[in-house]
């Protein structure tokens, strides 16, 4: 059999027209197909790989952990170097709020743990999400995204979810004194990067604070030196009590996790125990790879130059048939008329070695998020063959 018959008959699908983009091997910001034909990775496989593909700093830290010991015991039983060293490190960039961590295997994952917290702490039982988010697709992560598209052939998901329009002053009323959590991507990622406004995250920040609910912020896309700050909360000057992540933590490794104050996340000790388990969670091999990603971020100085890319790649790509370019850093939604213009863009420049990609909650607009240590000349040379496929679709 055919590699893409393998995989289209014996590989679950998620769509009726996958991309079927055979991969041989992957390096920096570029990903090989088997016949030799490079990509340029423009998405970084959905801002994941944020340092780029098989960073040297990333592989040899899994090669070392893989000498020791692959996994040992559940989480949160055995005293691990990879966990110790990643939440240590974690700690030290992070405000002292968010102190202590929890480590999963997905974004979805950390976002089912950051309700069960916010529920936990609070004894409330009501949760408001914004519409136009995305958080995931397990059942409890749908309930709180606003995307109804998602989410129809799957109910009934967990009530007392209400929603708020994001960057609206009067919904924020929404949250009150039954409200255990209120979880916000302060860039909404799906919906084509719609920006947070200063006033109205400060704003959140103190409604959350007069009505005693847990202010969750959902990193998950937006983390890791993507938008030109560790985090994105950072831009803004505000704090949340729960911080999710996943996708660029790993290095290109499978990892999320959830994180509040010490005090906050002892709660999840005891009435009951093990009020919230896993299984692979905090795997060594993978969280030596995140320790590895982060470092290399900071001891590369990435994100210092992450927002001069970015303007570098907008004026590159730049075109009169764009509607808009929303952005922040290195991560773009590029606008136009229709979903049918986007779908023939992004397939052709696909043909052409530069992977971008559309967003389901936004399909008018594609997305673009390289790696942040991509080159400028890399840049330059994937901005043009963008920008050449725009002027050929659009004229």
């Amino acid at each position: 059999m055919q590699a893409e018959e393998i995989f289209l008959k014996h590989l679950a699908q998620t769509s009726p027209y996958p991309l079927k983009l055979e991969v041989s091997h992957a390096e920096g910001p570029y990903i090989y197909a088997p016949d030799g034909k490079r990509y340029t990775d423009m998405i970084s496989g959905i801002a994941v790989s944020n340092i780029g593909h098989r960073h040297p700093k990333v592989v040899e830290a899994i090669k070392s952990q893989v000498d020791k010991y692959l996994h040992v015991m559940a989480y949160g039983e055995f005293i691990q170097a990879p966990q110790n060293e990643l939440g240590l490190e974690l700690a030290k960039v992070l405000p002292e709020q968010l102190n202590c961590a929890y480590f999963v295997n997905s974004g979805t994952e950390a976002n089912e743990g950051a309700i069960k917290l916010a529920k936990r702490l609070t004894g409330r039982t009501e949760l408001v999400a914004c519409k136009r988010s995305y958080h995931g697709g397990t059942q409890g992560s749908l309930s709180i995204s606003g995307n109804e598209m998602k989410k129809f052939a799957f109910r009934p998901l967990i009530p007392g979810v209400r929603f708020m329009e994001f960057n609206n002053h009067d919904d924020l009323s929404m949250i009150n004194n039954q409200t255990a959590a209120v979880i916000v991507e302060v860039i909404q990622g799906d919906a084509g990067v719609r920006i947070g406004e200063q006033t109205w995250i400060e704003a959140l920040r103190k409604r959350c604070d007069e009505t005693g609910a847990q202010l969750i912020f959902d990193e998950i896309q937006t983390g890791f030196g993507r938008t030109g700050k560790l985090f994105a909360f950072e831009h803004y000057g505000v704090v949340p009590d729960i911080l999710t992540i996943a996708k660029g933590f790993g290095g290109g490794m499978p990892i999320g996790g959830f994180i509040s104050h010490y005090e906050k996340m002892n709660h999840l000790t005891h009435n009951p125990v093990l009020g919230h388990i896993t299984t692979f969670g905090g795997h060594p091999v993978v969280c030596a790879a995140a320790l590895a990603n982060l470092r290399a971020i900071q001891e590369e100085n990435m994100i210092a130059k992450v927002e001069a890319k970015g303007q570098l790649l907008e004026e590159t790509i730049a075109h009169d048939a764009i509607i808009e370019i929303r952005r922040k850093g290195l991560m773009f939604a590029v606008e136009f008329h229709s979903a049918e213009l986007v779908h023939e863009i992004v397939t052709k420049c696909i043909s052409r070695g530069v992977i971008t990609y559309w967003f389901l909650s936004c399909p008018e607009s594609f997305r673009i998020a390289p790696p942040i240590n991509t080159p400028n000349d890399v840049l330059l040379e994937a901005g043009n063959t963008i920008r050449s496929v725009i002027d050929e679709v659009c004229g």
